[in-house]
């Protein structure tokens, strides 16, 4: 019979799942020298956030198939070190969407009708019906920033309840909006339109500080926002000078820069409320995480696929040997096809070429999916959800192959279409497993992915390189390569220059600046 060891705290539910095919074993608070011990003896891990599980624990877990997280992040998993055992590890990416979404709902009508403060004052035996006098969410504009599965839910409340909807996510397409209801904007709109802002995005390079002090100027006086996301989205201290300025109504928080909550002015106004993020603090939510993961577990355990794999599921560990450099290299062609074609992509074409066309193609088109989609999505994506994610937000998936192509080996080709036009790139393995890109919108380079990349299309003139050579130096950034690539001499060329620095906020308007320059695009890998 297998075994499952549960190291942290699980709901009794979870537990009587397992228990149906396997031997459970519940031992908390396991520190991690015994942990490394014992779990040579187990099947499978279930733990919360309590159990770090190294890439130590992971190797001694001999007999290991699967790692279930009950819970959204895996943060306290090495997934890099589960994916070279060829064990899957799970978590739960839905059990808490309904908890987040009411509780963003809650602090909004909260809010509005200053529930907290009423509370408190009736509770000191007071009666100031005056001094709570509130507003009405019906026919007000609520601007819900991320419509992924949380914020999709906050605005079909939103609409029941009478609201005008505006939304910005660039990776939703304009149908799936319509669906929901929703009328795209950018956030300037959002920002200046909006009685209500609900944020429902993860906290990136892009989103951090989100809500500023430039935002906060371009909203309405009468403008509430609720933050039950992540924390950092907000300047905090902008919006407590926004607060008492009288800029904006209000704000309710779940979320802060960092938690517990310290010092902090926000405490001060009774129009804020704060909360010790609860958003997934629910008796239900902690019973739907146990449920999730421990079923997926008992599947596994069965022989059956996971369905919320974060690494890659239903793969055996030689057949995933062989494919896990060219997933890698799928991933990485289709985060960067993604940013090149811009974030509201509507196609994308997967083309498996030379050997490659003879292979299984599932793996390698869901891993271009998930690159595609990991600048919007981040951890939340994995290869069992990617293609989910693609058909909500309005994304048709073509692939192809081409036996035919033998310029290498086998090589990946993916097109996408997106917001910033048509775009394509072609990548390759060495022999030595490094990865290449070998062409861009149909120009021939060589060059591998680095973690900050400038692209240009430009005309094929003397100077140009000097010229995007010295405004990079001017910046004080730094180029670790440059290739340019051309089909004629003096016409288009694509130059791909790879940098050792991101580039510095208006630099890529500068450059386009340049006599010659046509268009430049700026990458993150």
């Amino acid at each position: 019979m297998a075994k499952v060891l549960v190291s942290d705290t699980i709901d009794q539910a979870g537990i009587e799942i397992l228990s149906q095919v396997a031997q459970v074993d519940i031992k908390t608070g396991l520190p991690a020298e015994e942990l490394v011990k014992i779990i040579p003896e187990y099947d499978a891990l279930m733990l919360r956030s309590g159990t770090r599980v190294t890439q130590e624990i992971i190797e001694a877990g001999t007999q290991l198939k699967i790692i279930g997280r009950a819970g959204v992040g895996v943060d306290n998993i090495d997934v890099k070190a589960a994916t070279r055992q060829g064990i899957v590890v799970v978590n739960s990416p839905e059990g808490n969407t309904i908890a987040a979404a009411e509780h963003a709902l809650a602090m909004m009508l909260s809010l509005s009708r200053h529930v907290p403060e009423a509370n408190q004052s009736v509770k000191a035996n007071k009666w100031e019906r005056k001094r709570f006098m509130g507003a009405e969410v019906y026919k007000k504009t609520l601007g819900v920033v991320g419509l992924g599965k949380i914020g999709s839910h906050v605005a079909n409340v939103g609409k029941a309840m009478g609201m005008k909807l505006l939304a910005f996510d660039p990776f939703i397409s304009k149908e799936r909006a319509d669906q929901l209801g929703c009328t795209l904007v950018d956030l300037d709109l959002l920002f200046s339109e909006s009685d209500y802002i609900t944020l429902h995005v993860p906290k990136t390079k892009e989103t951090a500080h989100l809500i500023n002090t430039e935002a906060l100027a371009k909203m309405k006086p009468t403008t509430r926002i609720i933050n039950c996301a992540r924390g950092g989205i907000i300047d905090e201290e902008a919006l407590a000078e926004a607060i008492a300025s009288g800029t904006i109504a209000g704000a309710a928080l779940d979320v802060f820069e960092e938690e517990p909550l310290g010092e902090s002015k926000l405490r001060d106004f009774d129009n804020v409320i704060l909360t010790p993020h609860l958003g997934a603090s629910t008796a239900e939510a902690q019973v739907n995480v146990a449920v999730d993961v421990a079923e997926q577990i008992r599947d596994v355990l069965l022989g059956l696929p996971a369905r919320s794999a974060v690494n890659i599921p239903g793969l055996t560990p030689d057949v995933m040997e062989k494919l896990r450099p060219y997933l890698q290299l799928a991933e990485t062609l289709g985060n960067l096809v993604g940013q090149l074609a811009g974030g509201r992509i509507q196609q994308l074409t997967v083309k498996l070429q030379g050997e490659l066309a003879t292979n299984r193609s599932q793996p390698l088109v869901i891993a271009s999916i998930k690159g595609l989609l990991s600048q919007a999505l981040r951890e939340r994506v994995n290869y069992v959800n990617a293609e989910i994610e693609a058909q909500e937000r309005g994304i048709r998936v073509i692939e192809t192959r081409d036996a035919s192509q033998r310029d290498y080996s086998g090589s990946i080709y993916l097109a996408a279409q997106g917001s910033m036009g048509e775009h394509s790139v072609t990548g390759v393995l060495l022999g030595d497993g490094e990865i290449r890109i070998t062409d861009v919108d149909g120009f021939p380079i060589n060059v591998p992915p680095s973690n900050y990349m400038l692209f240009t299309v430009h005309r094929d003139m003397p100077g140009i390189i000097g010229k995007i050579g010295s405004l990079l130096g001017s910046f004080n950034v730094n180029i670790a390569s440059m290739q340019v690539g051309r089909k004629i001499v003096r016409g288009d060329a694509v130059m791909a220059v790879s940098l050792d620095d991101p580039l510095p906020e208006g630099l890529i308007s500068e450059i386009t600046k340049v006599d010659g320059i046509r268009d430049a695009y700026t990458v993150k890998l």
